[in-house]
């Protein structure tokens, strides 16, 4: 059974649900195919802990935390230098998101009746902190505007062939806009099984990789006590790339925040460094550390100097050999040596790095072997921090090749 319609939508996450906004004219037929039972599902798992739609910064320092993979690396480059050969975000955002930056989400989203607040650290909620009344208002409209959203609809290529809760459907659209995520929360959705369907029309994809995900650590026995334990007034820092966000030591290693922020240098191979006194110089951490131990165990010394007992931990981990000098604590600690195993797995990273890279595609997102397909969202090869930079850039993409999707099918008559 093959059914036409104007235009086809796979995936039904903040990508898939924009570009099919974009696409919603009168007497146009617009399907979205989700695989699983609901839409968004990640969109609304990140929203558990209070929904992060974007940072209100001005658009410039906003576009400088974007990275876009350059393609497939050389033969015998490393993957350790792919985060060296990645160019900066402008160019990757006046291909979409730079018409849809923090004020177009904000704006949006208020469009959608969601009122929002935001933080101190400039980061932006709505009100009630959660996705689902963003998204249900978002699917409402949707709905309205005659786009009808298909679940339980899983791609399984072949063209736009679909197993479905009524058997084997194909789909015949003029144009279809892929929006079907990278390769990280495999669980929600996002499980990448694309890739060879792409890569047998021509398509280049970069490998995936995790992003803003934790790192492995093999702790000795005296951490086990601080596990779960928030990390705070530090700043860690790797490749260029700085944090003051908070972190969290768990059993199997530390993620949060803070870590997220230079997780990508920190996974490519560079040298990672925290300093436990961001707000003091050498020379006023080393008066500290000047004043005698009299009696007091090392512990409780460090302890006095630093006040803070996870912080002493910290520094007994992966400081040794010890200084024994007031100089040489103050440089240790000002950069104490981030020492981990290697990233966590994809699986439960928040996001991706990798996938269909830039020069298979158009300025419009559209598949150079592909003609009328268009990719939006993590599918494409470009990772960013989180704190309202990925959701943003998603969104942003979707508007765009939903954009260009629909201005194809004006250009071929179809409204």
């Amino acid at each position: 059974m093959t059914e036409a319609v104007d235009a086809l939508v796979i995936g039904a996450g903040p990508a898939g649900l924009m570009a099919a906004e974009a696409l919603a004219a009168p007497g146009r037929r617009v399907v979205v195919a989700e695989a699983m039972p609901t839409p968004a599902r990640k969109f609304l798992m990140a929203g558990k802990s209070g929904l992060n739609l974007t940072k209100d910064e001005p658009f410039e320092a906003f576009a400088q935390r974007f990275s876009v993979g350059t393609g497939a690396l050389p033969a015998g480059q490393r993957s350790s230098d792919r985060w060296r050969t990645r160019r900066p975000a402008p160019g990757y955002l006046h291909q979409g998101e730079m018409a849809f930056g923090p004020a177009e989400v904000m704006a949006w989203a208020r469009g959608l009746g969601i009122a929002l607040f935001t933080g101190s650290t400039g980061r932006v909620f709505p009100v009630g902190m959660k996705a689902s009344p963003l998204l249900r208002a978002w699917l409402g409209r949707l709905q309205t505007g005659g786009v009808e959203v298909r679940t339980r609809w899983r791609w399984i290529g072949g063209g736009f062939r679909f197993h479905t809760p009524e058997g084997l459907r194909v789909i015949r659209p003029r144009v279809a806009v892929l929006a079907l995520g990278g390769a990280s929360w495999p669980r929600l959705g996002s499980d990448a099984a694309w890739v060879p369907w792409l890569q047998a029309a021509g398509v280049q994809v970069a490998p995936f990789r995790p992003a803003n995900m934790g790192f492995r650590v093999a702790w000795s026995a005296p951490m086990a006590r601080h596990f779960g334990a928030a990390v705070k007034g530090t700043a860690l820092s790797a490749g260029g790339l700085v944090s003051r966000g908070e972190w969290i030591i768990g059993r199997h290693g530390i993620e949060g925040g803070g870590i997220y922020e230079i997780s990508a240098p920190l996974r490519d191979g560079a040298a990672g460094h925290v300093d436990l006194a961001p707000d003091l110089d050498h020379a006023a951490l080393a008066a500290r550390f000047a004043k005698a131990k009299g009696k007091l165990s090392l512990g409780n010394w460090l302890r006095r100097v630093l006040d803070d007992p996870v912080k002493v931990a910290l520094l007994l981990e992966w400081g040794r050999p010890l200084p024994d000098d007031p100089d040489g604590w103050a440089a240790l600690a000002k950069a104490l040596p981030l020492r981990h195993e290697g990233p966590m797995g994809i699986e439960t990273a928040i996001s991706s790095a990798g996938g269909v890279t830039w020069g298979s595609l158009t300025d419009d997102q559209e598949l150079r072997t592909m003609p009328d397909v268009f990719v939006a969202g993590e599918m494409l090869d470009w990772e960013a921090p989180t704190g309202g930079y990925l959701l943003t850039a998603c969104l942003g993409s979707g508007l765009h090749a939903g954009r260009a999707a629909a201005a194809r099918l004006a250009a071929l008559g179809q409204g």
